[in-house]
């Protein structure tokens, strides 16, 4: 079996939830396995440390040219040290689409994007699962790895996995030349709204499913209930019904609640891409086969024009 690699994402200090998820992602690929982490950035020594309680070995590659995401620059890195025929694995959002096409093509090996479950491995094939036309269809996909494989995985898709604590390996000096054509100039932060989903812990957010603006009163009036804020997905924002600041998703904010309610919301990658922290998750959907119900916790299969007036009036009776 080749090496396993799973490719760290942080921010301000902290590990991003997706850390833990590769981990376990790499596990149902060779349960026996020895998965490296790989951190990139600059004086990232914390960081590194953190990633050590639960890789056995994390490689190091702190270079002032890796203070910024830039996925050129990170390729250039990962391409001069990962060894021949490696398995990298790498989060499935916006900087794991940008890295993961490129680095496959020069490491030559195989690419598999956007995987939401891996189901074995036989000989020199990986056997995973994607997901179609915004999850109706679920796709299984032999992937070669005879050469190695990078295999962007869907955050949130993985439970986190416990893993054994190791130790630091600094492979900056073997990192090369980190020029690039592109540069990082800046990063634009969403504007504030009049709630800070972010710092929500109960969410109720509301999808396409919702069908008209006037019917977003039943969400609030349940959020209300609930003492919960409203979120919701991207069609919503594009209808103009709620504003940016509210969107959850890669395109939107980023939440942690304890408590997410899905109301009408389909569940595509980039929706729950957004969702972190391992929340309690209840989703409410007429669509059987919508997505959202392969990560919730709790799902209900219903008009939530008829059943979320009818849940606020019991919550409210208790």
């Amino acid at each position: 079996m080749a090496r396993i690699f799973a490719y760290i994402l942080h921010s301000n200090g902290e590990l991003d939830d997706s850390a833990l998820e590769l981990l376990a992602a790499a596990k149902r690929i060779d349960p026996d396995a020895d998965v490296t982490a790989i951190v990139t950035g600059s004086g990232i020594d914390d960081v590194c440390g953190k990633a050590a309680q639960s890789y056995k070995t994390v490689w190091k590659i702190d270079n002032e040219a890796l203070s910024y995401p830039n996925a050129e620059v990170v390729r250039k890195a990962l391409v001069n040290i990962l060894p021949a025929d490696s398995i990298v694995l790498l989060p499935h959002d916006h900087f794991g689409m940008d890295l993961g096409p490129g680095l496959s093509i020069k490491m030559d090996s195989s690419f598999v994007s956007d995987v939401v479950d891996i189901e074995k491995v036989e000989g020199n094939t990986l056997k995973v699962i994607r997901q179609e036309f915004t999850g109706q269809v679920s796709t299984h996909v032999h992937c070669d790895i005879s050469s190695g494989a990078v295999v962007n995985m869907r955050p949130g898709v993985c439970q986190p996995a416990e893993g054994q604590a190791g130790e630091v390996v600094d492979k900056s000096g073997e990192a090369g030349d980190l020029s690039a054509k592109r540069k990082f100039v800046e990063i634009q932060e969403a504007e504030a709204g009049e709630v800070d989903i972010t710092k929500s812990d109960v969410l109720v957010s509301v999808g396409r499913g919702i069908e008209d603006e006037d019917n977003l009163e039943i969400v609030f009036e349940l959020a209300g209930a609930m003492g919960a804020d409203v979120s919701c997905s991207r069609p919503i924002v594009d209808a103009k019904w709620l504003e940016k600041a509210r969107q959850v998703g890669t395109s939107g904010k980023t939440v942690k609640p304890k408590l997410y309610m899905a109301l009408g919301i389909s569940g595509s990658f980039q929706h729950v891409g957004g969702v972190k922290g391992n929340p309690f998750i209840v989703a409410i959907n007429k669509n059987p086969k919508a997505p959202i119900f392969q990560v919730a916790d709790v799902g209900v299969e219903a008009d939530i024009l008829e059943f979320v007036p009818e849940l606020t009036e019991k919550i409210k009776e208790l």
